[in-house]
């Protein structure tokens, strides 16, 4: 694959297709793709191309934490009928890719339609000189070896860059401890920020197809609530599909730290979004739950309460209640020092350092109960509606 910034960037179009269920998604994902100028805008025969779900984890496909299995079937049949040689590969947060694929459903699908799960162990460092923060990346090696990528988002929310979109997901190209190394080196949203709109720049997909039949809200990427949306949403373009992602939700794009970079820097314009299909006013989930807070996810700001960070940034919190003491909390917690651990061995619950937190919330979107949610303490809400 031939790595650099697409000139599809300059293209705002946005396919949104009803699709009240994964019954209907074949037909769905065909109508998008054909508002979008149809298959040979995207694929020729015999080219190698490279499905990128969102395998954050192994999950149950219905709990809507993972793209759904029907998304991933119908995209990849669209794809076949065109000629193409497909693969399909993430790196998960937590356990292996094959692992994840199968508890997701995905593996067997792909075994019925004969695409492979691609190499998203082995890396190879491909030079990106005109990104913004980074000026190379270590990739999955499968990337380098195909042709042109299909990304396939799932409709979220998330705690740090308050959705999880067609941006976001490509962070799972970046294989074994370096998103968590990422996160330990980038403890800003912004800066974490513009490496995620680096690397959509670098591997430039042919396709965003987002899964938004259930999204996910709340506490999410993981453990949050599943939400009935009864979308697909199609472009070429990931801030474009991104801005409407988040005007769905009744979020303001000026919050989303990937939107913010990209607006900044000439990616996209928010102005020029093109809606087709679906007019994006009859769509719009008002109680949807998101972070509208003006607030930054990582800490505030201003100087004199830079100081104050551990009484008054949001936070990740424990419920004792829920808790199984599993410690993979602890297990994927970036900082060093670590910010959590068992203080009396595994008898209760962890317990966190607030100064050694970086408030990554990877604890809270990897933990397998349920237990984690973030909080602004109670003398930040005050700092925050008093504007201190």
């Amino acid at each position: 694959m031939t790595f650099s910034s697409s000139d599809t960037l300059v293209d705002h179009r946005v396919a949104i297709i009803r699709c009240e269920d994964y019954q209907t998604a074949p037909e769905a994902v065909a109508e998008g793709v054909e508002l979008l100028g149809g298959l040979a805008q995207f694929c020729q025969p015999g080219e190698r191309l490279l499905l990128k779900p969102n395998l954050l984890l192994g999950d149950n496909p219905e709990r809507g934490v993972t793209t759904h299995p029907e998304i991933f079937r119908s995209v990849a049949r669209i794809f076949l009928s065109g000629g193409a040689r497909l693969s399909f590969g993430d790196s998960p947060g937590f356990g292996s890719p094959q692992l994840a694929a199968r508890m997701a459903g995905l593996h067997q699908v792909a075994q019925e339609l004969n695409c492979e799960l691609a190499d998203f162990v082995a890396m190879e460092e491909v030079p990106y000189p005109s990104g913004i923060l980074l000026k190379k990346f270590q990739i999955a090696k499968a990337l380098a070896d195909v042709d042109g990528v299909i990304n396939l988002p799932k409709f979220k929310t998330h705690a740090l860059m308050r959705i999880t979109g067609a941006v976001k997901n490509l962070f799972g190209c970046l294989p074994g401890v370096q998103k968590a190394g990422f996160h330990a080196q980038l403890p800003d949203e912004f800066r974490l920020g513009e490496m995620l709109v680096d690397l959509a720049e670098l591997l430039s997909p042919r396709l965003h197809i987002m899964d938004g039949v259930f999204g996910m809200e709340g506490n999410g990427p993981r453990n949050g609530d599943l939400r009935h949306v009864g979308l697909i949403l199609l472009s070429r373009n990931p801030h474009a599909l991104d801005h409407c992602v988040a005007k769905i939700m009744n979020l303001d794009p000026g919050l989303v730290p990937t939107l913010i970079v990209a607006r900044d820097h000439g990616l996209y314009d928010p102005e020029s979004v093109d809606i087709l299909g679906e007019p994006i006013e009859n769509i719009v989930i008002d109680d949807y739950k998101a972070n509208r807070s003006p607030e930054s996810t990582t800490g505030p700001k201003r100087l004199h309460l830079k100081l104050l960070k551990k009484w008054v940034a949001p936070r990740p919190v424990i419920d004792i209640l829920k808790c199984t003491h599993c410690g993979r909390c602890v297990t994927v917690c970036p900082s060093k020092p670590k910010a959590i651990g068992f203080v009396n061995g595994r008898l209760n619950p962890p317990e966190y350092n607030y100064r050694d937190c970086i408030r990554c919330y990877c604890c809270q979107e990897m933990c397998p109960d349920e237990a984690i949610i973030v909080e602004t303490p109670i003398i930040g809400r005050l700092a925050n509606r008093l504007k201190i």
